[in-house]
């Protein structure tokens, strides 16, 4: 907990400072209280005593109580500004974090883990800071002064309140010790109960088409048990500390009125004006005492669950990201467009052999390099290494002759358009999904536009967008739920040749695609992109026929390299894949 307090802001700080200054103001008010009673206890023990000296230390006591109140509202409203400010800025810091991490850092964390950890584990940081502030600050400030004051004003129920604090201390550590387990594993469950729902509503069709809506449900009540019976048990056990804590206060309040009556009726009259006097400020400021221990309670119900999370958001902002910008921003002069790559391997963490091995080729300006093979053969993996989505575990990726690990990762990939294997839109319209990235910032409307425009139609995109209502700025749902498999892949293409990139990827993006559709949108971009390299994953020969040069890669290691004619006669296992999806005439063709 205390690490995570490195990323407050000046600004929080000065605000803790203030929260400081006003819990101890309140704490000298409050523990003035019992004085001004005092003087009004022995003005009425007192005989001849005038109704105007009570009146005046009544008066001290009200005006005492209204600014120890109004330092508490300062205290509330400080804390309450430091724990949003703070929230929001670790919730800022985790989806930046978040936002760097290469595929090896987030195969450590699950989405539902990821999730969890920016919302509900802030959250709990959140609660802890409004009431830590409020009551860990002030706990110790008043038990300590209330100590300082009721030292020397007897023995006996110094000794009383010091068996008080002890045993207290003893039922605090012992239920700390019973709860700080289960309150990690109340955070994992979370996880898991997140991830539960999550699969469940992003499977949702799968779900339904193979009835399996009670082996879900199954699913989730088991998770949704284990969840709530682990907060029942540490809410069972934190339910002891407060009757424990008012048992105990009441215990030493009995035993200060037995000592105190004990030591008045053996002295004389005018000890026990002052006895009585003693008993009734020593009482008060052991319920002082007491309450500050109290509120220390309090904070040790919400400290263990917030020290789990702040640990837990801990974990993703210490993560250092494998993939990290280099000094680059431009390749060499006179290279454009082209990569290559030399003698790579990689390997994924914890695997126990490498998925791709000694890969070695080049793509010039304005080519269409094509990669085929078997399923697992290590395509996908491939093309994203040269946008950095993970980085080589031996050789070289070139992009214009420069190692892509010495570029900026921005510099990077605005470089590339890159369609994924599986289309994602966001929820907005056609226009701010094509027109995606900080490209789109700051450029007119008219020329956004007009570029939407021009890659939709080589997208073949135009043709279902003119039908929809408001056109390109036709709302799109979350995932795009509201348009087709192949309309989301054919805005996913429009999106990747709005930026105009040097170099675009394709990976596996034609299958959702018709033979026509599929045709028409690549001889588009062979007429309309020229001059732009093209990477080109796909599992239909037909797709990758006409490339400038195919890739075959079997378990990894490229086995054939050259055209389609080439490697037809060439290489075995482009051989069988033809053979398998053409007929004998296009074999022969």
């Amino acid at each position: 907990m205390i690490r995570i307090c490195r990323y407050l802001s000046k600004t929080e700080l000065a605000q803790l400072v203030l929260v400081v200054a006003f819990v101890v103001a309140q704490v000298w008010l409050d523990l003035k209280l019992p004085d001004y009673m005092a003087d009004i206890t022995r003005q009425v023990e007192t005989p001849g005593s005038q109704m105007g000296e009570i009146w005046k230390a009544g008066g001290k006591m009200l005006l005492v109580s209204f600014l120890s109140l109004l330092c508490a509202v300062l205290t509330s409203y400080f804390a309450v500004r430091v724990a949003s400010s703070f929230s929001r800025h670790l919730r800022s810091l985790e989806f930046a974090k978040v936002e760097s991490f290469s595929t090896a850092e987030l195969g450590r964390f699950s989405t539902a883990s990821l999730i969890t950890r920016s919302t509900n584990d802030v959250t709990q940081v959140q609660m802890f800071i409004v009431m830590g502030l409020m009551m860990l600050i002030k706990a110790p400030i008043m038990a300590v002064w209330a100590v300082c004051k009721i030292a020397g004003k007897g023995f006996d129920w110094t000794l009383a309140t010091g068996i008080a604090v002890a045993i207290l201390l003893v039922v605090v550590g012992l239920l700390m010790l019973y709860v700080m387990p289960k309150f990690k594993r109340m955070q994992t469950l979370t996880d898991n109960i997140n991830q539960v729902a999550r699969e469940n509503l992003t499977g949702l069709r799968v779900v339904r088409a193979y009835n399996a809506e009670d082996y879900q449900e199954d699913k989730f009540t088991a998770a949704n048990d284990e969840l709530t019976g682990t907060q029942l048990s540490t809410t069972r056990a934190m339910a002891v500390m407060m009757p424990m804590m008012n048992t105990i206060m009441n215990g030493l309040m009995l035993a200060v009125y037995w000592i105190g009556a004990y030591l008045i009726s053996a002295a004389g009259f005018r000890d026990r004006i002052t006895l009585f006097g003693n008993m009734v400020v020593f009482s008060s400021y052991a319920v002082q005492v007491i309450m500050s221990f109290l509120l220390m309670s309090m904070v040790f119900v919400l400290w263990p669950r917030a020290d789990v999370s702040a640990h837990r958001i801990m974990e993703v902002l210490d993560t250092k990201p494998s993939v990290t910008d280099g000094k680059e921003s431009a390749g060499k002069p006179g290279e454009v467009g082209e990569v290559a790559f030399r003698d790579v391997s990689f390997t994924y963490p914890g695997a126990a052999a490498p998925i791709l091995e000694h890969v070695d080729f080049s793509v010039g300006r304005g080519q269409t390099v094509a990669f085929i093979g078997s399923t697992g053969s290590g395509k996908s993996t491939l093309i994203n290494l040269v946008p950095r989505f993970a980085d080589v575990s031996a050789g070289q990726v070139l992009v214009d002759g420069v190692d892509v690990r010495d570029y900026q990762v921005k510099a990077l990939r605005d470089k590339i358009g890159y369609v994924p294997q599986r289309s994602f839109m966001f929820r907005g319209t056609v226009e701010s999904n094509v027109a995606y990235g900080d490209l789109a910032e700051g450029m007119p409307e008219e020329e956004k536009l007009e570029r939407v425009e021009q890659a939709a139609t080589v997208a073949q995109a135009d043709e279902f967008v003119s039908g929809m209502p408001d056109t390109y700025r036709a709302a799109i749902s979350q995932g795009g739920s509201n348009v087709s498999g192949g309309q989301k892949q054919r805005l996913s293409i429009a999106r990747a040749l709005w930026r105009k990139p040097e170099i675009l990827i394709f990976d596996d993006s034609f299958s959702a695609l018709d033979f026509k559709t599929d045709r028409q949108v690549r001889d588009a971009i062979k007429r309309e992109m020229k001059g732009t390299t093209t990477m080109i994953v796909a599992q239909r020969i037909g797709t990758i026929m006409d490339a400038d040069q195919i890739i075959v890669l079997d378990q990894g290691k490229v086995v054939g390299k050259g055209s389609h004619r080439e490697l037809l006669k060439s290489c075995e296992v482009y051989q069988q894949i033809a053979k398998s999806q053409l007929t004998e005439k296009e074999l022969a063709a």
